[in-house]
């Protein structure tokens, strides 16, 4: 019921685009961490997976290698669809016997996707030519993909829910947006982009400096 990119630009920042015929598919698939990689744990979703996945590349493993290790110790692993990209470019996939319907995995230089209840397998490769071919800040990078996606046939049936998230070592999620329900999610979460991106740095001085951040003429804020 799902696909997903992670993705990064090389400066250090890892991404995840994903989307689903489920509501709130973020909140349990996109799993990041500063430093270490991104992770996508979808399908019959176990999002203990991503945080599982993340402690062992964390521990110096590679992305096949903390594959191998999840997927040895998960006794349901076979309906789990798993998505790893680590923070020397390195990548892997993991597709149980149980995921559902079509399903592929694609591959780019600094990308690898995969997906679910795809219109066709090549849907997932889709996904990371677009990303390669795109230019911008990594949120762009990862819409156009989904946006490629979509284009391409995505899912059999609709997508109800869509989300993006960067991290960029700042100690938290400096992009974090979801639509959970919605009949065009994909595009609505475009629509989030283009009002959060120019505001991405000014949130991020917020928490890092707040005494020279700027104010937004809100009551109470007459800076």
């Amino acid at each position: 019921m799902t696909f997903s990119i992670a993705a990064t630009d090389g400066s250090g920042r890892f991404g995840i685009a994903v989307s689903s015929s489920s509501p709130a598919v973020a909140a349990r698939c996109a799993h990041l961490r500063d430093g270490v990689g991104a992770v996508s744990s979808q399908n019959i979703t176990d999002p203990r997976l991503g945080t599982a996945l993340l402690d062992r590349l964390q521990a110096g493993h590679s992305a096949q290698e903390a594959i191998d290790g999840v997927v040895q110790e998960s006794p349901a692993v076979d309906y789990r669809q798993l998505v790893v990209l680590d923070a020397h470019g390195g990548s892997a996939v993991f597709s149980g016997a149980h995921t559902l319907g079509v399903f592929g995995e694609g591959r780019g230089a600094n990308s690898v996707a995969a997906g679910n209840m795809l219109a066709h397998p090549g849907v997932v490769q889709v996904l990371c030519d677009a990303f390669e071919a795109s230019t911008g800040e990594l949120e762009v990078r990862l819409m156009a993909a989904l946006r490629a996606a979509m284009a391409a046939g995505g899912e059999a049936g609709p997508v109800r829910s869509a989300g993006l998230s960067v991290v960029s070592g700042h100690g938290w999620r400096d992009t974090d947006l979801r639509v959970d329900w919605h009949d065009h999610p994909i595009e609505e979460l475009e629509k989030l982009l283009d009002v959060w991106l120019p505001q991405r740095q000014d949130y991020v001085i917020r928490g890092l400096d707040p005494a020279s951040s700027v104010g937004y003429g809100v009551a109470g804020d007459e800076r």
